[in-house]
């Protein structure tokens, strides 16, 4: 074909469809504002490690990183007071992104959570110092084989990963968009940008460097395996519904869809797509979340990453990931309510059993507490599980309850060292209440509450949440909830008498003194605690009032 003809063609073609057709996409800035915050913040702390000095990049990080946190948190009040939690809640970014109550009280804890986390990450007095340098939790060089002579310069010079700020701020991007994706290319984008930066920070334990190398692997291993199903499950709802939209999809299973072409009438009577899709996508989300029998991961993984790494994944992921499936099986599978409704039974019934029971046999404190935050992954699955309003504002208000409870719980962990760093195994926790009293009485303030005991979070969270079980007619889920809550409170009460009431040992470990950064993620963990006990009603009312997704 000539070079003529070929140019009268595209001549012809733009003259029958002119580029001033293709729209622009209208995006609402505002109502992204706190996820854009956010990324833009990770994207300076990038620069920062380009172009600031070594020896300053750590302060320029944690200032960048705090004030990004703070910002979007403020960011989120701001449109709640605006109202887009409520009356001007709808969909933003073209359909991919919904701003409703939900998305707004996730966002919000998951960002106050991270700015509580972001203290752990940046502490530096709890290791003795190395070469005249203070240092933190995170390997000297990322990149150096442990034990090299590599690693050795780079801790003799000094050197600090101040990389994990910016991962930490990608984390939570993808954590904000999570929950509040309205579409499943959103969902999928979203669950990759939140846990390709988790897999990273699990490796970069500074001491344990192979033990948290192999928990990364594992996490990494495992997780792309839930990705690539949820992928799968993906794409057999858009074989199924012929659209990635969430509102589209949840027509289509309703049969309430308008224009059926004869493509979508064919598949729409195909209900293997459906089921099968959904089954998978609900799958990878339930290995997010760490329930029973996709829970493998949580307890290697716990253990092996570094301390204020595990406890900001074991709050924050749990929050968004809770959020999304909340999302999907309240927005986009209503119509299938008695399919998913028996099989979620069956999860959460095995998930608290499971956790409670095997929780028991643990000799290390940060597998134990995996073991428990599976078992509370069934436990927030019974109000999941309740499709009433009721039941979202139960889980919202249970994840912010526990999320703190987490963090603090983590970094009550990270203070309890000896000449190997940080001293897990149960034993040498024995008499620490007769050597450190107020480290061990604030600890078994946060095991109370994971136990559930009145005037602690964890029990207005666990009230709510089977109460809002057992009026959405789940009563038999409630009953095991409660043996399931009984059988973890052996164990929380057990390491409680082991502090209290065992001898401390004369080689034991030491209390160290942390800086006010890690005193602040403990004190506003035992604050939320204490008054989400005592007065828990205004934030039940917030959680109440956030609890209606956008269609």
């Amino acid at each position: 074909m000539s070079a003529t003809a070929v140019h009268s063609l595209w001549t012809t073609a733009t003259a029958a469809d002119p580029i001033a057709k293709i729209d622009a996409p209208k995006i609402e800035y505002g109502q992204l504002s706190p996820v854009l915050i956010v990324l833009g913040a990770a994207i300076i702390g990038i620069l920062v490690e380009a172009f600031v000095p070594r020896r300053s990049r750590y302060y320029a990080q944690m200032f960048v990183s705090a004030v990004a946190l703070i910002a979007a948190f403020a960011a989120i009040v701001a449109l709640a007071a605006g109202g887009y939690g409520t009356t001007k809640a709808g969909i933003a970014a073209m359909g991919a992104v919904a701003v409703d109550g939900p998305a707004l009280f996730l966002q919000g804890t998951i960002l106050l959570t991270s700015l509580v986390g972001l203290f752990t990450f940046a502490e530096r007095r709890l290791d003795p110092e190395q070469h005249g340098n203070r240092v933190d939790s995170f390997a000297a060089q990322a990149a150096a084989v442990p034990g090299s002579e590599s690693e050795q310069k780079a801790v003799k010079a000094g050197f600090t990963t101040t990389e994990v700020f910016p991962l930490l701020l990608f984390a939570v991007a993808g954590m904000l968009v999570f929950p509040a994706a309205n579409d499943l290319l959103t969902l999928f984008v979203a669950l990759e940008v939140f846990s390709l930066p988790l897999y990273l920070l699990c490796a970069l334990a500074r001491r344990k460097r192979l033990m948290s190398q192999e928990a990364a692997v594992k996490y990494f291993l495992l997780g792309a395996f839930a990705s690539a199903f949820t992928l799968f499950g993906i794409a057999l709802l858009y074989g199924y519904a012929g659209s990635m939209s969430y509102g589209t999809i949840a027509q289509v299973v309703d049969g309430t869809v308008q224009n059926v072409t004869p493509a979508l009438a064919d598949t729409m009577g195909n209900d293997a797509l459906l089921l099968v899709g959904s089954a998978l996508i609900v799958m990878g989300l339930l290995f997010k979340v760490g329930a029973v029998p996709f829970h493998m991961w949580t307890p290697d993984v716990y253990q092996g990453a570094p301390t204020p790494v595990t406890g900001f994944m074991a709050a924050a992921t749990k929050v968004a990931a809770f959020g999304a499936l909340l999302r999907i099986l309240y927005v986009v599978l209503p119509g299938l309510r008695w399919d998913w409704r028996p099989v979620m039974w069956g999860v959460a019934i095995v998930t608290m059993l499971a956790g409670a029971i095997v929780a028991i046999t643990q000799t290390d404190i940060k597998r134990l507490l995996a073991y428990s935050s599976i078992a509370h992954a069934g436990f927030i699955l019974a109000g999941v599980i309740a499709t009433t309003p009721e039941g979202i504002s139960s889980v919202l208000f249970y994840l912010a309850a526990y999320s703190f409870v987490t963090i603090g719980a983590f970094a009550v962990v990270t203070l309890v060292r000896d000449a190997g760093g940080e001293a897990t195994h149960l034993s040498k926790w024995a008499g620490l209440g007769r050597r450190s009293p107020l480290v061990a009485a604030v600890f078994a303030v946060f095991l109370l509450a994971f136990a559930g005991i009145p005037l602690t979070s964890g029990f207005s969270g666990k009230f709510a949440v089977f109460k809002a079980a057992a009026e959405g007619g789940a009563a038999p889920l409630v009953v095991i909830g409660v043996i399931s809550s009984a059988i973890a409170a052996f164990f929380y009460i057990r390491v409680i008498v082991l502090m209290f009431f065992s001898e401390p040992r004369p080689e034991g470990p030491t209390v160290a003194v942390p800086s006010p950064l890690t005193m602040t993620a403990i004190g506003v963990g035992v604050a939320v605690t204490v008054v989400l006990g005592v007065a828990p009603q205004y934030f039940l009312d917030l959680a109440g009032q956030a609890g209606v997704f956008v269609r």
